[in-house]
């Protein structure tokens, strides 16, 4: 089984639903000690003779990306160890300001107050644009919306609007889920999204907030009436994923590398890493590694899109 098939297959989630949220994180370091343990009898292919650890901590969204770069590098340099943890990008910019992660995956650029807090405990961000990511808004493949527009959305995430009728679907109460609120998506859908008719609309109060990405597409797929954000990488079979439209006038397009890459769907982000500073020794190396063409053909074997 290739990595992409063998990560869409964990995305499903243990059969009837059993893989719980809570285990995402824990699955991702599970899945790289194993990968650690296999690569320490491999050959150090990379002649660089590269050795030590690195903590990666952040985003839910990245967190299979992270963990796919991560266990190429492994493979490629024998005498290192990396360990991925997701949580959401609110953790992992945490986890960077208190100096307790040398890299952070955030789906979400660093704040300004974020910022000043880091720096006033001795840190000094570096941001790596690193990919980019669509995020597509899913629903069951039984509910027969298609499309919907920004103000729809908007609508119905402030709980304006409550039930499939009202946006051409069956006469059913919606099931609204969203990201919680450490994570990155959570800001970017809300700030983009939801605050493109009104800048101080917030989530209503109905919406449920899932604490991983995996969550909201297990209930996406077990429920007609659910609807939920998510990034491109997630999406798989057993969702369907709307065409989008910024006005009601506008052509609606579906997410994809080739209309994220071409500007053309509208609900599309970098992803980022950070370092406390120009990062140097193993970590530079894996920077590097990343932005070159390894690591961004990973990038496009997940179905994010390649920085660069």
């Amino acid at each position: 089984m290739n990595r992409k098939a063998s990560i869409r297959e964990g995305r499903r989630g243990a059969q009837g639903g059993k893989w719980s949220s809570i285990l995402v994180g824990s699955v991702a370091m599970v899945t790289l000690l194993l990968g650690l343990a296999a690569c320490a009898g491999a050959k150090d292919t990379s002649g660089t003779g590269l050795a030590g650890s690195l903590q990666v901590k952040g985003s839910d969204t990245m967190v299979n990306l992270g963990s796919a770069w991560a266990e190429e590098f492994m493979a490629q340099n024998a005498k290192v160890s990396i360990a991925v943890t997701g949580g959401g990008s609110g953790t992992g910019i945490a986890a960077l300001i208190n100096k307790s992660t040398d890299i952070c995956q955030a789906s979400r650029a660093i704040k300004p107050e974020e910022i000043d807090k880091a720096r006033s405990n001795g840190v000094d961000p570096k941001e790596f644009v690193v990919a980019l990511d669509g995020l597509a808004v899913v629903v069951n493949p039984a509910n027969p919306v298609s499309e919907l527009t920004f103000a729809q959305l908007a609508d119905i995430y402030t709980g304006k609007i409550s039930n499939w009728k009202d946006v051409g679907g069956k006469d059913e109460v919606m099931v609204v889920l969203s990201r919680d609120t450490n994570s990155g998506t959570h800001v970017f859908f809300k700030e983009h999204v939801l605050q493109s008719k009104d800048p101080r609309a917030e989530y209503g109060g109905k919406v449920q907030m899932m604490a991983a990405s995996q969550a909201g597409v297990i209930e996406v797929r077990q429920n007609p009436k659910a609807i939920f954000y998510v990034g491109l990488g997630y999406v798989g079979d057993e969702m369907k994923a709307l065409a989008i439209k910024r006005e009601a006038s506008s052509k609606a397009v579906k997410p994809s590398q080739e209309t994220v890459k071409s500007g053309e769907y509208a609900i599309a982000r970098p992803l980022y890493l950070y370092t406390n500073g120009e990062p140097t020794g193993l970590a530079k190396a894996y920077i590097d590694w990343i932005m070159g063409a390894d690591g961004q053909r990973i990038v496009r074997e997940l179905d994010f899109v390649p920085a660069q």
